[in-house]
């Protein structure tokens, strides 16, 4: 406990130092893989990590508020309130995969729901009687599927999918723009104790008294995505927070799903552009998600069951394959990978590892799954 106790206080140190920011923070972090080490190296060992400049560096060795941080641990112990670090063993593996994923997260409720296979659902805080009907109707079928509901707790289509989930017995994570200790909307602090006493989780990377502000919203967005293999967004407009989302969904390999509306339905113009765009796939019914989830059984139609994600298959041992192409296999034996975090582990240019991967597939090997996470077929 002492020694994830230190791993938490200099995360927490890291994130207290003003212009830092999730990005380098994660770049740090890549570089020394204990992040009490940033804080007991010199000027010139942090300068040579490409990220960090004077500025950066500068602020890294003059921190000195380590006094507050042991009184925020401190208060944690009796609050009910939990941390995860990006160092620690159960943080979510899909949020990990993402540009800059949170280096900390602050949790009510349970960490593991954090880590179960789930679909964000978002759209307006202010929807039509068809928006909140389909929510109750595509959010009731991915409950029961077995989907965790992942949303951001707003007003409208957010709050309505968080309530779809708890009804149908099933898991549900919110993310805050506010601190743990700042539940908003105000309205939602029942639900917020419903999500926690059901087994799901309300998270925020923000540190606890961080107001609502509006410019955290959009980045509170990037990890309901970042949690979620698929985005689906019921009703928006063509501005708006639901449609960062699917931005963000899309620059993380995310699939993305929108449901049709009517011509004249304003508030639902931004999923029919999503669609004719070609950035969404048309959702008609549950169905039309579940196709696209990796390794979904439709014989896991129970609330809260992880669908089968299961890969072992070892046909590729008794194929003709030159050496990268091993290499590949081997790692898709021990799990289905991104591919920009296969690209990182085999050191390798994602174009020329693309060419692999495609040879593999075309010999049955190899599967391509939505947000191009690739997985030895079974």
């Amino acid at each position: 406990m002492g020694e994830r106790r230190e791993k938490l206080k200099s995360l927490l140190a890291l994130n207290t130092i003003p212009g830092l920011g999730a990005r380098r923070i994660r770049i740090l972090l890549d570089h020394f893989k204990d992040p009490e080490e940033i804080f007991k190296c010199g000027r010139g060992d942090l300068l040579v990590i490409e990220g960090i400049g004077q500025a950066s560096a500068l602020s890294i060795l003059s921190f000195d508020r380590w006094d507050e941080t042991e009184r925020v641990l401190d208060r944690l112990s009796s609050s009910g309130i939990k941390m995860m670090g990006l160092t620690d063993d159960d943080y979510p593996p899909l949020l990990k995969q993402i540009f800059d994923p949170p280096s900390l997260l602050w949790i009510r409720g349970s960490r593991s729901a954090l880590s179960l296979p789930g679909i964000a659902v978002v759209g307006t805080r202010e929807p039509s009687r068809y928006g909140k009907e389909t929510t109750v109707s595509l959010g009731k079928e991915l409950s029961e599927a077995g989907m965790c509901i992942n949303s951001g707790l707003a007003y409208g289509i957010d709050t309505i999918a968080h309530h779809t989930a708890l009804r149908c017995m099933g898991k549900t994570v919110a993310v805050l723009g506010s601190g743990i200790d700042r539940i908003y909307p105000g309205r939602n602090r029942f639900l917020v104790k419903q999500i926690v006493e059901s087994g799901g989780a309300v998270i925020t990377e923000f540190p606890p008294g961080t107001k609502p502000d509006a410019g955290n919203f959009p980045v509170r967005n990037r990890i309901v995505s970042g949690l979620s293999v698929g985005v689906l967004i019921v009703e928006s407009g063509v501005q708006g927070g639901s449609m960062i989302t699917a931005e963000q969904a899309l620059d993380q390999n995310r699939e993305v799903f929108a449901v049709p509306h009517p011509l004249k339905n304003i508030s639902g113009s931004g999923c029919n552009y999503l669609i004719k765009t070609g950035a969404a796939k048309l959702v008609q019914g549950v169905g039309d998600i579940l196709e696209e989830i990796p390794g979904y059984n439709k014989q896991n139609k129970m609330a809260g069951r992880k669908p089968s994600l299961s890969r072992k298959n070892q046909d590729w041992r008794k194929e003709s394959l030159n050496g990268l192409q091993q290499q590949i296999c081997e790692c898709l034996s021990e799990e289905q990978i991104q591919i920009d975090h296969l690209a990182e582990k085999l050191e390798l240019d994602t174009g020329k590892l693309l060419v692999s991967l495609l040879e593999l597939e075309m010999r049955d090997l190899v599967v391509q799954r939505a947000g191009k996470i690739f997985a030895l077929r079974e």
